[in-house]
């Protein structure tokens, strides 16, 4: 297959897999590429929960588009959301324009999967964007307001317990997290808080916290979180939340104020793509070379696909970023040499291992070279160092690294500021 001078890529979706693209294709003769958006800004989504709890500021992990592709001439920006893709006229239709494309490729990643339970839809606090974790911030920072004000003992009791469902490197994280500043941090922030007990859960349906990662992870991760407060409930699943309180199959219930979801993520369905191209959780099935199951010029990476060719991962390859970032490169790759009228090469996936940080100098790393899996200091370190390296720019990379060093080393306290209001914080504030 030959891709002839000035072909249009139209690449949906500017995550691990759609930056790397994007990046990759920079500078390439014969070739436009158009990098389209619901945001105008790229986001790093590990380090989304830092900006939840207030470690970090949305520019640590944010930069936008314009800036990370501007020295290239051929990669251009479209700010919109994909409404409908017309493959006859090889166009797409977005909120804001259409357009034309020789060749489209989806990248559009996952959004939080509730399961078809409404209630935990409407009331649960999700973590898959950066809105939601300044959302999830605010409510959080919103709360300890509250709770120096209430009078109510039901009340304030519910306010002592955050419920949070999936113990997979998010939920791990994020209760990690929050179990630090209660430790560290919080009776000085909130001196109201002196005598009272702040009660965390991590809830997951599985049998073990961070279940992809091997067992010594788990049994470290568990007993770390233990040590650190931290209520494991595992084989647990949650059912529905209402009236302040948490319902778990089986019949228990943990009233709370505060459900935090990370227990589970599905990919996006597109408007033009038939149904018998979607396999488990909306994943797109693709070829070895990432190229729609009969189509000629429609690809998919990252999350939004499934690709069963590669013989290590029959089943499908992990959702991670890891994988995103190589197929976003193995792709530009092929287009580069479809322009050289050379044969494109399968995708195979090259597994570095996975990680998951659990508090200060806690952290668990799996090896794929040498197979071994670090546990405490040594994890811990080299979590940061992977994670201030993955950040797309230079400038993304010093601001964390101050804030990490502040945090870490000098105690520096979080960014505690509510960015807007919610018409509930306009409405307590008046009240009072």
């Amino acid at each position: 297959m030959k891709v002839s001078k000035n072909k249009h890529i139209v690449i949906i979706g500017g995550g691990f897999a759609g930056i790397n693209l994007a990046k990759h294709l920079g500078g390439k003769k014969g070739l436009q590429v158009t990098l389209v958006d619901k945001n105008n800004y790229n986001f790093f989504p590990p380090l989304l929960y830092q900006v939840a709890t207030g470690m970090l500021d949305i520019s640590s992990i944010s930069i936008p588009f314009r800036t990370l592709l501007s020295k290239k001439e051929n990669l251009h920006f479209r700010l919109g959301e994909l409404v409908k893709i017309v493959p006859e006229e090889n166009k797409v239709i977005l909120s804001t324009s259409e357009l034309e494309y020789d060749y489209l490729v989806l990248a559009t990643g996952t959004k939080s999967n509730f399961f078809g339970m409404d209630n935990i839809e409407k009331k649960a606090l999700p973590m898959k964007t950066v809105d939601e974790a300044i959302k999830l911030r605010n409510y959080l920072i919103m709360e300890g307001e509250k709770y120096t004000f209430c009078t109510d003992e039901d009340e304030k009791r519910k306010m002592r317990n955050i419920v949070i469902s999936g113990a997979g490197p998010s939920g791990v994280e994020i209760a990690g997290m929050i179990a630090e500043m209660r430790n560290r941090k919080l009776k000085s922030i909130y001196p109201e808080l002196t005598n009272e007990a702040l009660n965390i859960y991590l809830v997951d349906g599985g049998d073990s916290v961070l279940g992809p990662m091997s067992k010594k992870a788990q049994k470290y991760s568990q007993k770390s979180l233990e040590k650190m407060g931290i209520k494991i409930l595992l084989n647990t699943f949650v059912t529905d939340y209402k009236d302040d309180k948490v319902f778990f199959k089986g019949g228990q219930t943990i009233e709370t104020k505060t459900l935090i979801w990370t227990a589970g993520v599905t990919a996006m369905k597109f408007n033009g793509i038939p149904e018998e191209y979607y396999a488990s959780g909306n994943r797109i099935k693709v070829d070895a070379y990432n190229k729609l199951i009969d189509s000629e010029n429609i690809y998919a990476i990252g999350d939004s696909c499934i690709q069963m060719t590669d013989s290590d991962w029959p089943k499908g390859h992990p959702q991670l970023g890891s994988v995103a970032q190589q197929q976003g490169k193995t792709l530009a790759e092929n287009f580069t040499r479809m322009i050289e009228e050379d044969q494109p090469k399968p995708f195979s996936y090259l597994d570095k291992g996975s990680m998951a940080i659990i508090g200060d100098q806690k952290a668990v790393a799996d090896m794929s070279f040498p197979k071994t899996t670090l546990t405490g200091f040594v994890a811990w370190f080299a979590w940061l160092f992977v994670h201030l390296f993955l950040l797309v720019n230079y400038r993304n990379q010093w601001r964390t690294f101050w804030n990490w060093a502040n945090t870490y080393l000098g105690r520096g306290q979080s960014q505690g500021i509510m960015i807007g209001k919610t018409a509930e914080q306009e409405q307590f504030i008046r009240k009072k």
